[in-house]
């Protein structure tokens, strides 16, 4: 249930995401507040980064593993990158929340296995980050050239991954914590490649001095959600 409505949220970001693209006027204030909408879902990402995904990845591996995964995902991520930017795709604010949402969906339902109080309001923290991301994803793929339509069919499906994930992080990866650590940290590595290659540059808008806050902003809530869990 509790991974249900992590994952809901995606599906509600690209329903807002959609109004706002479609039916609020083109003016200064909709582009500003776009890019900063971008703004605060990268500082989210980043605090997932360096707040869960990192810090478990640590408790559970030596020096030569991490570092191993870590590399291996963000060189993963960028031949995926490569190969997406060949085909003239915009995709990296997706693939930043799947690699985001699916190891700590994870680790949500390893979590639930063990300490339930504590997964409740990561499950929380999780759906509060999905939302900006969802939302600047669903730009990102019609600007691919994505239908609303096959969009929103994607975050639907998408929606559900979070169930998925958690099942087999609490009926599987419970008893393998260096696995789901090694899971953490490789998904570290990639988001963080999306994050400078792609996403961060993305979101800065010429002359405009306000629109960073929202990256400050967006891990100021990471900050808090760690604080309380």
């Amino acid at each position: 249930m509790f991974s249900g409505f992590a994952g809901i949220t995606v599906l509600i970001g690209g329903i807002l995401a959609n109004f706002f693209n479609h039916h609020i006027k083109e003016n200064p204030v909709k582009y500003e507040i776009t890019h900063s909408m971008m703004s605060f879902g990268a500082g989210i990402i980043l605090s997932a980064l360096a707040l869960v995904l990192i810090p478990k990845g640590m408790q559970k591996l030596d020096v030569i593993p991490m570092v191993a995964s870590f590399l291996g995902g963000a060189l993963l991520f960028m031949f995926i990158d490569q190969y997406l930017a060949r085909k003239g795709g915009q995709t990296a604010t997706l693939l930043a929340m799947m690699m985001d949402f699916l190891p700590e969906s994870i680790a949500l339902g390893a979590l639930f296995a063990i300490e339930p109080n504590v997964a409740i309001m990561l499950a929380i923290f999780i759906g509060l980050q999905n939302l900006p991301e969802a939302f600047n994803s669903f730009r990102d793929l019609i600007q691919s050239g994505f239908t609303i339509k096959k969009t929103l069919v994607i975050f639907f499906f998408l929606s559900f991954f979070g169930i998925i994930g958690a099942l087999i992080g609490h009926f599987f990866l419970s008893d393998y914590p260096n696995l789901t650590a090694h899971l953490m940290t490789f998904a570290s590595g990639g988001i963080l490649y999306l994050l400078i290659q792609d996403i961060i540059p993305e979101s800065k808008l010429k002359n405009n001095y306000l629109t960073p806050l929202g990256a400050i902003l967006g891990f100021v809530v990471g900050i808090i959600g760690e604080k309380i869990i």
